[in-house]
């Protein structure tokens, strides 16, 4: 089913880079997020018509990196103009932004943790599912 706002199903959350891109999905419930993969930026389009020609996807939320005082910097604003470029290229889905400070730091932190010296690869799709669980959580609470 092709994404549409306003119809219960899962939510897609991405960690935009200018390299790649990191995509995390919750659940059927809309409760619990997992990452999913790592995109080249490129590819990022192609992916995401295909992604949502085949899972029911609600809506999509995007991380915009604010500065530690709230502000709109550089990296925030390349997020706004991508975001930007995400809805005209899909009209009929429902993105949502969001303050995304620090899940980069929170995903590595995390592959920390659990014991690893070293995560091989980006860690872009841990830092969306960061992102994607902390949406769900308030989302539930309103």
């Amino acid at each position: 089913m092709r994404a549409v706002e306003g119809v219960a199903g899962r939510v897609v959350a991405l960690d935009l880079g200018e390299v790649r891109c990191g995509v995390a999905i919750s659940d059927s419930t809309a409760s619990i997020a997992r990452p999913l993969e790592v995109v080249p930026e490129g590819e990022l389009v192609g992916y995401l018509g295909n992604l949502f020609g085949s899972e029911d996807i609600c809506e999509v939320v995007v991380g915009v990196p604010r500065t530690l005082g709230g502000e709109v910097g550089h990296q925030a604003e390349r997020a706004l103009r991508r975001l930007e470029e995400l809805r005209g290229e899909f009209p009929g889905v429902k993105f949502v932004e969001w303050d995304e400070r620090l899940t980069t730091r929170l995903a590595t932190s995390g592959v920390r943790i659990r014991g690893r010296k070293k995560k091989r690869g980006p860690v872009d799709d841990l830092a969306a599912a960061h992102m994607l669980q902390e949406y769900l959580q308030v989302r539930g609470s309103a």
